[in-house]
């Protein structure tokens, strides 16, 4: 029996790896044709809503771009062959494209697709995700206000001692120039003051890249290929996550795209310091431990934390988060401070960890997270000791107990949970799922409180230990009344 990779084998099962291997008609020419070394573009697959989860029922299309003209393409799911009247070809163009349909007794998760390719010869399995759909419930419960403010809208964080909101803007992919700090009124949700980062240096052009482009946070802006109009405004340090110290009235913020962050005055935004490119790659969340001090900074794809001492501005020694996988790299994503108990929390996309860290001695303590698939949200319960877990790609909230590492609820939350925040007043995680458009309220016992309807793609949200939950959302294009809104939330009196 020829040797079929150990990924293809679990994919296909024991009956389709025989008929694959087996099934030459006699006489036929050879079926070991010219082999290549995979696929030379792109193969992905999704609901064939655009930019919407996939649910059982629906339809799926599985694509490629960039492929070779002329391949021949069979997709497969299990023993069953999804294009069976004839293989698919791929255009002139290197693309092609089929519609599935997703029956109503499918099961939800991650779905292997084996793609095989012929002339050249090439395979690939791909995940097809089936998403849980959550029903709107529970808003009955819930005093719910918001408002719209300005166009990207990212993170959010709460001064209690100013009584204001803080938000982070961005539009657009690099060079990002439309960026904005906002001041928002807690009561009225009424914008205060707006600030507009400083220009920062034209990024190096990318390798083969005939114009501006890149995936991560701003993606989706104006403008596109075929004659779109040419913005000479210059690049900014645009910003993207916010966090407030209120014992020195300031506000710091994340520059994604410049790999760094920056400090503004609460009062009236004006800049305190802009910090060089490169302090953090990819910096993505930054807290602030007040009562010590310290700015930590998350890294998305690196193994520390940025460390600042936010009274003199100056960077002290990482904190370096080493994973408990052989050859795999911690990179911190949402990060959660308990400044009373001294523990910083973090998860890891990447390697599907959280973290603990002891912020006065520096050392974490790492925890696998089974059932989690691309985790980036994290929040902490220091009444319990439980780390709450959103996971984009597994769809669900994880309920997990910090000192033994022990899953004590999965919860199915809906498409893509990006973001969690604990409220520890009434003791409820709220969880923003960016692909249903839903904000879910979860109990510390993995029940379901209620399901709002946030809008377009809720991207983040913070308790403000007062019962309240601040929360924003992106907008689905230029003129979405649902997107680009700040939302307070609270439970209403009982």
């Amino acid at each position: 029996m020829a040797f079929v990779p150990s990924r293809l084998r679990r994919a296909l099962g024991a009956s389709s790896l025989a008929l694959l291997v087996f099934s030459a008609p006699a006489g036929a020419e050879s079926i070991f044709t010219a082999p290549s070394d995979g696929f030379v573009g792109s193969v992905r697959g999704g609901s064939s809503a655009q930019g919407q989860p996939l649910y059982k029922g629906g339809k799926a299309t599985i694509s490629g771009s960039r492929l070779t003209p002329g391949q021949q393409i069979t997709l497969m799911r299990g023993v069953t062959i999804l294009n069976p009247e004839a293989p698919l070809v791929v255009d002139a163009e290197g693309n092609f494209s089929h519609e599935i349909q997703i029956d109503d007794e499918a099961a939800t998760g991650l779905q292997p697709i084996l793609v095989i390719g012929e002339n050249p010869a090439a395979a690939e399995v791909i995940e097809l995700k089936i998403s849980p759909e959550v029903p709107l419930s529970g808003v009955e419960k819930f005093d719910i206000a918001s408002a719209p403010a300005t166009r990207g809208l990212y993170q959010v964080a709460f001064s209690p001692k100013s009584g204001a909101v803080y938000v982070a803007a961005a539009v657009g992919r690099p060079p990002v120039r439309q960026s904005a700090l906002l001041k928002v009124d807690a009561e009225t949700l009424e914008t205060l003051a707006t600030a507009t980062p400083p220009v920062a240096p034209a990024p190096p052009p990318r390798p083969g890249a005939g114009g501006p482009g890149g995936a991560g946070p701003g993606a989706g802006g104006p403008g596109g290929p075929g004659g779109a109009p040419q913005d000479d405004r210059p690049p900014l340090f645009a910003v993207y996550g916010v966090g407030v110290d209120d014992a020195n009235g300031r506000v710091w913020v994340t520059n994604t795209r410049q790999n760094t962050l920056a400090v503004y005055d609460q009062a009236d935004l004006s800049l305190v310091k802009q910090f060089d490119p490169g302090l953090a790659t990819h910096s993505r969340d930054v807290v602030v431990d007040e009562a010590n001090g310290r700015a930590y900074v998350s890294t998305s794809f690196e193994n520390h934390i940025v460390v600042i001492d936010t009274a003199t501005l100056e960077i002290l020694e990482p904190v370096v988060i080493q994973s408990g996988k052989r050859g795999e790299t911690f990179g911190t994503m949402s990060l959660d401070l308990d400044p009373v108990g001294g523990k910083l929390v973090t998860v890891s996309m990447g390697t599907n960890e959280a973290a603990v860290v002891d912020v006065r001695t520096g050392e974490a303590k790492v925890i696998p997270l089974p059932g989690a698939r691309g985790a980036s949200g994290a929040a902490y319960d220091p009444q319990e000791g439980l780390i709450f877990v959103a996971s984009q790609q597994s769809d669900n909230l994880l309920i997990v107990k910090a000192e033994t590492g022990e899953v004590l609820h999965d919860v199915k939350v809906g498409a893509q949970p990006l973001n969690v925040a604990f409220e520890p007043v009434e003791r409820l995680a709220y969880v923003a799922n960016r692909g249903a458009g839903t904000i879910t309220v979860v109990n510390t016992s993995g029940e379901i409180v209620a399901n709002l309807d946030a809008g377009n793609l809720p991207n983040q949200l913070r308790a403000d230990g007062k019962g309240n939950v601040w929360a924003v959302n992106k907008a689905r294009g230029e003129d979405d009344p649902t997107g680009d809104r700040v939302w307070r939330i609270r439970p209403k009196a009982q």
